[in-house]
């Protein structure tokens, strides 16, 4: 634990150092912005279909504009910690730091990912299209193929599940250092973790409602939520707590930013997934917890 409070002033140190590692053995240049087309063009897709498909929406919408000028700065929001995670120098640096990289990870996880499930994007997209077009894809979204396998993956206790056999199998040092190796392993790394925290927050997001089953499927998602939040803080604090660097890949490096060893950038990463991470689910599970606990006005009202 002293050596944790040593740490600590690292923790507020790492996030802007993270911007001033450098992938790769020369200290002196900066990071630069990543434009691989893999990255840029999703992206770019994804902002282009949604635009067309919400100025669609909210010229035929009248009492939804508000509702629709929210999912709006939601996807907003999501979409530009996204880029800005997976674009910016962040993602380079995360080839020298350990830390810059967990941020990384953490922001596309617990910041970006509930940001856009909360903007519901893929309803906003759909009217992208032409009538028949969404026709089309509107029956292949409803047939068994699909939805059956959708409400599957989005279950609470399958989606948690999910989440943490990616978070632990692509954190044991033989897949990571692969991921760091090769910039197609890297990029799939990514994707999992981007796919699973969809998921994962559409489960714990989704639940709304005012009937037994509604509030059934809420209890269930906070609780989830609870054991994330140890799960996720248990990998971290194994990290944190620990006096020699998993990953060959970054102990090869000798130092990181600010003068750190391996090990200490590896403990303040560890930090940065136990603190953020664990806060950020147990913030959640009590939001959910409390909308099961004080009575909404609806449910109020059914029940006179």
């Amino acid at each position: 634990m002293r050596q944790l409070i040593r740490l600590a002033p690292l923790l507020a140190l790492a996030m802007p150092a993270a911007a001033l590692a450098h992938g790769g053995h020369d200290h002196g240049e900066p990071p630069g912005w990543t434009w691989d087309p893999w990255i840029t063009v999703p992206l770019l897709l994804s902002a282009v279909l949604f635009g067309l498909g919400w100025r669609r929406l909210y010229g035929r919408s009248a009492g939804g504009r508000p509702r629709l000028k929210r999912r709006l700065w939601l996807f907003a929001a999501g979409w530009l910690t996204l880029a800005g995670a997976l674009v910016s120098p962040l993602h380079e640096a995360g080839e020298r730091s350990f830390t810059a990289h967990m941020i990384e990870h953490e922001l596309l996880m617990l910041l970006a990912a509930p940001l856009v499930v909360l903007a519901e994007p893929l309803s906003a997209m759909l009217w992208a299209f032409p009538a028949a077009a969404r026709r089309t894809l509107g029956r292949i979204s409803a047939s068994r193929a699909v939805s059956v396998p959708f409400a599957w993956a989005t279950g609470a206790v399958v989606a948690t599940l999910l989440q943490a056999a990616v978070l632990w199998i692509w954190h044991m040092p033989s897949l990571f250092d692969v991921a760091l190796a090769s910039e197609g392993w890297h990029a799939t790394q990514h994707l999992c973790f981007i796919v699973s925290a969809l998921l994962f927050w559409t489960a714990m997001l989704g639940r709304r409602g005012a009937g037994a089953s509604a509030l059934g499927d809420r209890a269930l998602a906070a609780f989830c939520l609870l054991v994330t939040s140890f799960v996720t803080g248990a990998l971290g604090a194994l990290m944190a707590f620990s006096d020699s660097p998993w990953y060959p890949g970054y102990a090869r490096l000798a130092l990181a930013p600010f003068g750190m060893t391996p090990a200490e950038d590896q403990q303040v990463a560890g930090l940065v997934m136990w603190v953020p991470g664990g806060l950020v689910h147990l913030v959640a599970a009590l939001a959910l917890f409390r909308t099961l606990l004080v009575p909404s006005p609806q449910r109020t009202a059914d029940a006179v």
